[in-house]
Protein backbone atom coordinates (compact mmCIF):
# COMPACT_ATOMS: atom_id res chain seq x y z
CA UNK A 1 0.00 0.00 0.00
CA UNK A 2 1.15 3.22 -0.98
CA UNK A 3 1.75 6.23 1.78
CA UNK A 4 -0.36 9.32 1.41
CA UNK A 5 2.79 11.22 0.48
CA UNK A 6 3.44 9.16 -2.78
CA UNK A 7 0.55 11.23 -4.95
CA UNK A 8 -0.15 10.27 -8.19
CA UNK A 9 0.53 13.06 -10.91
CA UNK A 10 -2.75 14.89 -11.91
CA UNK A 11 -4.46 13.92 -14.91
CA UNK A 12 -2.24 17.30 -16.69
CA UNK A 13 0.99 15.75 -16.40
CA UNK A 14 -0.21 12.26 -17.03
CA UNK A 15 -1.59 13.68 -20.47
CA UNK A 16 1.40 15.44 -21.12
CA UNK A 17 3.20 13.06 -20.65
CA UNK A 18 1.17 10.77 -23.09
CA UNK A 19 1.19 13.15 -25.33
CA UNK A 20 4.82 13.90 -25.34
CA UNK A 21 5.31 10.23 -25.79
CA UNK A 22 2.69 9.82 -28.64
CA UNK A 23 4.17 13.00 -30.68
CA UNK A 24 7.64 12.05 -30.43
CA UNK A 25 6.67 8.24 -32.07
CA UNK A 26 4.45 10.16 -35.01
CA UNK A 27 7.45 12.49 -35.38
CA UNK A 28 10.14 9.46 -35.56
CA UNK A 29 7.47 7.24 -37.95
CA UNK A 30 7.42 10.84 -40.48
CA UNK A 31 11.30 10.71 -40.51
CA UNK A 32 11.22 6.56 -41.41
CA UNK A 33 8.47 7.45 -43.89
CA UNK A 34 10.30 9.74 -45.50
CA UNK A 35 13.82 7.82 -45.69
CA UNK A 36 12.05 4.48 -46.96
CA UNK A 37 10.53 6.68 -49.50
CA UNK A 38 13.83 8.10 -50.77
CA UNK A 39 15.12 4.69 -50.53
CA UNK A 40 17.08 5.05 -47.58
CA UNK A 41 17.91 2.70 -44.79
CA UNK A 42 16.78 3.48 -41.62
CA UNK A 43 16.66 6.22 -39.09
CA UNK A 44 18.55 3.91 -36.79
CA UNK A 45 21.36 3.52 -39.19
CA UNK A 46 21.79 7.29 -39.39
CA UNK A 47 22.29 7.88 -35.54
CA UNK A 48 25.28 4.87 -35.59
CA UNK A 49 26.84 6.65 -38.29
CA UNK A 50 26.90 10.04 -37.12
CA UNK A 51 28.16 9.09 -33.95
CA UNK A 52 30.96 6.79 -35.51
CA UNK A 53 31.34 10.52 -37.31
CA UNK A 54 31.44 12.07 -34.03
CA UNK A 55 34.35 9.77 -32.86
CA UNK A 56 36.53 11.54 -35.16
CA UNK A 57 38.34 8.41 -36.51
CA UNK A 58 38.63 6.82 -33.27
CA UNK A 59 36.24 4.44 -33.03
CA UNK A 60 33.78 3.51 -30.30
CA UNK A 61 33.12 0.30 -29.20
CA UNK A 62 29.57 -1.56 -28.74
CA UNK A 63 28.74 -0.08 -25.69
CA UNK A 64 29.25 3.56 -26.53
CA UNK A 65 26.84 3.04 -29.52
CA UNK A 66 24.39 1.45 -27.12
CA UNK A 67 24.61 4.14 -24.62
CA UNK A 68 25.15 6.85 -26.96
CA UNK A 69 21.73 6.22 -29.42
CA UNK A 70 19.79 4.65 -26.56
CA UNK A 71 19.69 0.90 -28.53
CA UNK A 72 19.13 -2.37 -26.57
CA UNK A 73 22.01 -4.39 -26.73
CA UNK A 74 21.23 -6.88 -28.62
CA UNK A 75 19.79 -4.27 -31.09
CA UNK A 76 22.72 -2.28 -31.50
CA UNK A 77 24.80 -5.27 -32.43
CA UNK A 78 22.53 -6.80 -34.95
CA UNK A 79 22.70 -3.20 -36.29
CA UNK A 80 26.16 -2.57 -36.22
CA UNK A 81 26.50 -6.04 -38.01
CA UNK A 82 24.21 -4.84 -40.96
CA UNK A 83 25.90 -1.66 -41.19
CA UNK A 84 29.34 -3.22 -41.33
CA UNK A 85 28.60 -6.27 -43.93
CA UNK A 86 26.75 -2.92 -46.06
CA UNK A 87 30.56 -1.39 -45.62
CA UNK A 88 29.30 1.29 -43.86
CA UNK A 89 31.66 0.69 -41.07
CA UNK A 90 34.14 -1.68 -39.98
CA UNK A 91 34.66 -3.67 -36.97
CA UNK A 92 39.11 -3.68 -35.69
CA UNK A 93 40.47 -5.26 -32.67
CA UNK A 94 40.72 -2.42 -30.16
CA UNK A 95 44.71 -1.80 -29.68
CA UNK A 96 44.35 -1.48 -25.73
CA UNK A 97 42.98 -4.97 -24.84
CA UNK A 98 42.96 -7.40 -27.67
CA UNK A 99 39.37 -8.96 -27.12
CA UNK A 100 37.46 -5.89 -27.58
CA UNK A 101 35.90 -4.47 -30.75
CA UNK A 102 36.06 -0.89 -32.17
CA UNK A 103 33.45 -0.18 -34.68
CA UNK A 104 34.61 2.68 -37.31
CA UNK A 105 33.14 4.81 -39.94
CA UNK A 106 34.26 3.79 -43.37
CA UNK A 107 34.24 6.14 -46.29
CA UNK A 108 30.98 4.45 -47.43
CA UNK A 109 29.42 5.48 -44.47
CA UNK A 110 30.39 8.87 -44.48
CA UNK A 111 28.92 8.92 -47.95
CA UNK A 112 25.35 7.02 -46.66
CA UNK A 113 25.03 9.46 -43.56
CA UNK A 114 25.47 12.56 -46.05
CA UNK A 115 22.59 11.12 -48.07
CA UNK A 116 20.45 10.91 -45.56
CA UNK A 117 20.47 13.88 -43.94
CA UNK A 118 18.95 16.61 -46.44
CA UNK A 119 16.03 14.23 -46.10
CA UNK A 120 16.40 14.12 -42.09
CA UNK A 121 16.42 17.76 -42.72
CA UNK A 122 13.66 18.28 -44.37
CA UNK A 123 11.40 15.86 -41.86
CA UNK A 124 12.78 18.21 -38.87
CA UNK A 125 11.86 21.70 -41.06
CA UNK A 126 8.79 20.70 -42.21
CA UNK A 127 7.06 18.12 -39.14
CA UNK A 128 8.87 20.67 -36.54
CA UNK A 129 10.28 23.91 -36.84
CA UNK A 130 7.88 25.04 -39.69
CA UNK A 131 4.73 24.30 -36.99
CA UNK A 132 6.45 26.67 -34.37
CA UNK A 133 7.63 29.46 -33.43
CA UNK A 134 11.03 30.61 -32.74
CA UNK A 135 9.69 31.21 -29.29
CA UNK A 136 7.78 27.93 -29.28
CA UNK A 137 11.48 26.38 -30.18
CA UNK A 138 12.80 28.04 -27.17
CA UNK A 139 10.25 27.42 -24.88
CA UNK A 140 10.14 23.84 -25.56
CA UNK A 141 14.35 23.05 -25.74
CA UNK A 142 14.16 24.80 -21.68
CA UNK A 143 11.14 22.48 -20.91
CA UNK A 144 13.14 19.82 -22.31
CA UNK A 145 16.71 20.84 -21.06
CA UNK A 146 14.51 20.63 -17.42
CA UNK A 147 13.91 16.75 -18.02
CA UNK A 148 17.80 15.22 -18.89
CA UNK A 149 19.50 13.89 -15.96
CA UNK A 150 22.43 15.27 -16.73
CA UNK A 151 21.03 18.75 -17.52
CA UNK A 152 23.62 18.96 -20.40
CA UNK A 153 21.08 19.27 -23.43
Amino acid sequence: MTEKSEELPDEMAINAWARLHRISNIALERVEDRLKKSGLPPLAWYDVLLELRWAKGQGLRLIEIEKRTLLAQYNASRLVDRIVAAGHAEKRKAQEDGRGVLVYLTSSGGRLLDEMWPTYRTAIKEDFADRLTERDIETLFKILAKLLPDKTG
